[in-house]
Formats: structure tokens, sequence, C-alpha cells
């Protein structure tokens, strides 16, 4: 199944107890249809209020309903703010997060006077950006490093070590977005990543000074972390 959905209203992907989840909506439309018989698993977990319009989630039913069937019925079952775009056919032992190569985000950053039509898609950063400085502070990110500086110091992760095969700033119109594919993604890691070149791209910090962040320096080295709002996992790559 490939997802889409506005995560203003979602306290992330994953399941919690007492919380509206991406997941927990999901489940709840798919157990109408299959009841018990299904496995879900979804290609990569977003935090709290990140979208996503190119999610990828893999479902191991024993129906003998028909993708197009799926798609009909999951279209009145999900909340407006939750999409099915495109239900289809695997092939089997298909898993959505162990086959996936690559996963793609992008973070918007509106500089100069605000929009009230794109407050929800982008950071307002009222201050000018350096986008030359953003792009050479980015490239140096580029590759397989140690990412511990970029994801919270409490955390689950045992490994750091993780390679982003893109990592670069675009100006698109008004806007300057960076775009991040990687084959995984640590928690809040592109988050933190952003906060940082904004740092660097407002003249406050030496794009070298990425050199030292990447070989396994603590949280409190690098810059803080963006807002979610401005985040979303455009696809996933197999």
């Amino acid at each position: 199944m490939d997802l889409e959905y506005d995560g203003a209203g979602f306290a992330g992907w994953a399941a919690q107890p007492g919380l509206r989840t991406v997941e927990g909506e999901l489940r709840a439309a798919l157990g109408i249809l299959f009841g018990d018989d299904f496995r879900l698993v979804v290609a990569g977990r977003t935090d709290a209020g990140v979208h996503a319009g190119g999610q990828v989630a893999s479902v191991d039913t024993s129906t003998r309903l028909r993708p197009d069937h799926i798609m009909r019925a999951l279209t009145g079952l999900l909340p407006a703010d939750l999409a099915a775009r495109r239900v289809s056919d695997a092939h089997p032992g298909f898993d959505a997060r162990r086959d996936a190569v690559a996963r793609r985000y992008e973070y918007r950053v509106l500089a100069g006077p605000p929009s009230a039509l794109r407050r929800d898609r982008t950071l307002h950063h009222p201050a000018p950006l350096d986008l030359g400085r953003l792009r050479r502070a980015a490239a140096r990110a580029e590759g397989r490093h140690d990412f511990r500086a970029f994801t919270p110091t409490h955390t689950q992760h045992v490994t750091f070590e993780r390679r982003l095969f893109v990592c670069r700033w675009e100006r698109r119109g008004d806007e300057l977005v960076l775009a991040v594919e990687g084959d995984a993604f640590l928690r809040h890691m592109v988050r933190v990543l952003a906060g940082t070149f904004l740092l660097v791209g407002r003249g406050a910090w030496e794009p070298q000074r990425m050199d030292a962040l990447l070989v396994g320096a603590p949280r409190g080295a690098a810059g803080p972390t963006a807002p979610a709002h401005a985040l979303t996992l455009v696809g996933v790559r197999y």
C-alpha cells in the first residue's frame, strides 16, 4: 500500500495507548476488512507531526478481496488526513521495511516573509539564508558516518552508523528544500541535520564544523532539532 498522511493530527506512526496514531487508524480500518487475519509492516516510522507523501506498508493476509476492492474500502474507512493512494499485490514474502534500500525525506524552509497557506508545511525562517553555505555543509554529510550527534542521547538505537546517498539543499521558487535519502535513519536525525544546517546557513557556524559532528560526537555538539511540521517522507526505494 502506498500511503499519504497529514502528520499534524497524529502522534507519529507507531500505535500508542491513548494516542491517535497513523498505525492505529490504519489497523482499525484493516481490522474491519480482515479481522485478525493480517500482519502490517511499514517502511519507516515517522515521528509526531511528520507528514508522508510516499509511505509504503505491506500487509500479509489470506483475504480473497482484490486490491481494487481493498482500495475502495479503505477510501471509505480511513479518516480524511490518512489516505491509501495505491493498493497492489506484492511478490510472496515482500516486507515493506526489510526490502527497502532507501528512504527519502524533504525539509522545507521559507526564508523571508511568512506564508499563511504554507504555515503547516514549511518552517518560516525570517533571517536570510546563504544557499551556498547550506550546500557545502550538507555535502559533508553524504556517505557513511556516525550520526549519534543527530539523535537524542537517550535512545533505543544500538548502532549509529548510517549512509546518506543524497544530502543537498535545493531552491524551489521562494523555498529552500533539504532533500535527504539514506539507507535508514535515527530518530529525529533529519530534523537535527536541518537545525544544524540552518545555523550554518545564517552564518553562525562554518560548514566544516560538520566534520567533527560526523565521527560520533555527543548530541549536545550539534544544532537544535528543527520542528516536525516542515518534514515529509516523500518516498521509499526498493
